[in-house]
């Protein structure tokens, strides 16, 4: 059974950084293509940022360009997102998710992932 598990979420203040990690147990984490999304209270599910079985594929959304990076470490088993400058707009829980198809190199709808962890808060105050 594959397991996702994020950390990393909290209470932060404008302008702060926050590290979330999301670490896969039970299945061959190499082989996934991984994705961070969000979701505010009272809206849709978002995809935030992905990064491809290759490492050189990696996808950012517009909202987050620039301040968000993505990564992975398969020695660990765990995908990270740096968060950088943040905003009380970035306040959501997010969500880590792995896809089992490689048709696609960083999808972005939720649909095209199989797993998904249970979620991480992270709340920005002005």
């Amino acid at each position: 059974q594959v397991e996702l598990v994020e950390s990393g979420g909290g209470v932060v203040q404008t302008g702060s950084s926050l590290r979330l990690s999301c670490t896969v147990s039970g299945g061959t984490f190499s082989s996934y293509p991984m994705g961070w999304f969000r979701q505010a209270p009272g809206k849709e599910r978002e995809f935030v940022a992905g990064v491809g079985v290759l490492l050189g594929s990696k996808r950012h959304a517009e909202s987050v360009q620039g301040r968000f990076t993505v990564s992975r470490d398969n020695a660990k088993n765990t995908m990270y997102l740096q968060m950088n400058s943040l905003t009380p707009e970035d306040t959501a829980v997010y969500y880590c998710a792995a896809a089992t198809s490689r048709a696609i190199a960083v999808p972005t709808v939720q649909s095209l992932y199989t797993y998904w962890g249970q979620g991480t808060q992270v709340t920005v105050s002005s």
